[in-house]
């Protein structure tokens, strides 16, 4: 057998060990919100934490999260749902429409738009949690969908992907043949550039959707009715309450997270596409 057969191999062994732990890291909190769902708030500590109690009670942890929630439980998971799908779907155009201007016009101030959103990447989110809550409620828009919706519709991180996707998938020639066609600015990115940049935007749309339905501190700031609350929130009052019973609320984190995997896995070859394409023409 040869060095390089040798090397070889052992690299692929080596990956394979570190892929390995990795998936257990990333899966291990999963199994253990499974576990941790069946049971008592005795069983929680005295009971093996890797494996079921004794007394299995997922119905009653059900039943509990129901009561407590007062029947919000699923309109809560609803609302999650609503608000990070309307804002990623929003958001990706957004960001796509911004990153496609950037990346394939000259324009006066091009230059300090791209400094504006490189400064956006490293701002945290939750320095303008308490701005944004000025404007919304001077407006009279707090205690609505739209104060989570509108807010979380920009992503300087989107429009960031989105030019790179542009400047690198978009050929020049391919705009300037159909502006000699006769075709217009529009039609050209809503016939045209859309496609190209399909899996760009599957891969900004999870970015979008998953922030907003990670998103604790704006809701917190601009919701007061319990209708209107995402999953986080929702849960985060139940943990508040004096003495809860954390299977139920545990079994709230794992049904709560479910719409995510799901999406994961049904969009995993378009957003592995999208990071492909990302990482070989960025």
């Amino acid at each position: 057998m040869s060095a390089a057969l040798r090397t070889r191999r052992s690299a692929k062994v080596l990956t394979i060990i570190v892929l390995s732990v990795v998936l257990i890291y990333f899966l291990f909190p999963i199994y253990w919100l499974l576990l941790a769902s069946t049971k008592s708030n005795a069983a929680m500590t005295t009971s093996n934490g890797f494996w079921f109690a004794d007394e299995f009670r997922l119905k009653e942890n059900y039943e509990t999260l129901i009561g407590w929630t007062r029947g919000y439980f699923w309109r809560w998971v609803g609302n999650s749902v609503l608000y990070s799908t309307v804002a990623g779907a929003a958001g990706t155009l957004i960001s796509v429409s911004a990153g496609y201007a950037i990346a394939k016009f000259r324009f006066p101030g091009r230059t300090a738009s791209v400094g504006i959103i490189s400064a956006g990447l490293l701002l945290p989110i939750a320095l303008l949690t308490i701005p944004m809550f000025i404007v919304f409620h001077s407006l009279g828009m707090t205690d609505t969908i739209w104060a989570i919706i509108l807010p979380s519709c920009v992503s300087p991180f989107g429009v960031f992907l989105g030019m790179i996707y542009a400047d690198s998938s978009v050929p020049t020639e391919l705009i300037e043949a159909a502006r000699i066609d006769g075709a217009s600015e529009l039609r050209i990115f809503f016939d045209m550039v859309l496609r190209l940049l399909a899996p760009a935007m599957v891969t900004i749309f999870l970015f979008i959707f998953v922030a907003t339905w990670n998103n604790f501190l704006l809701p917190l700031m601009m919701l007061n009715s319990d209708s209107l609350k995402p999953i986080t929130l929702g849960l985060y009052g139940m943990m508040s309450y004096f003495d809860p019973t954390y299977g139920a609320v545990m079994q709230g984190a794992l049904l709560g997270v479910l719409p995510l995997i799901v999406l994961f896995l049904g969009l995993q070859r378009f957003w592995q596409a999208g990071l492909a394409a990302g990482a070989v023409k960025g």
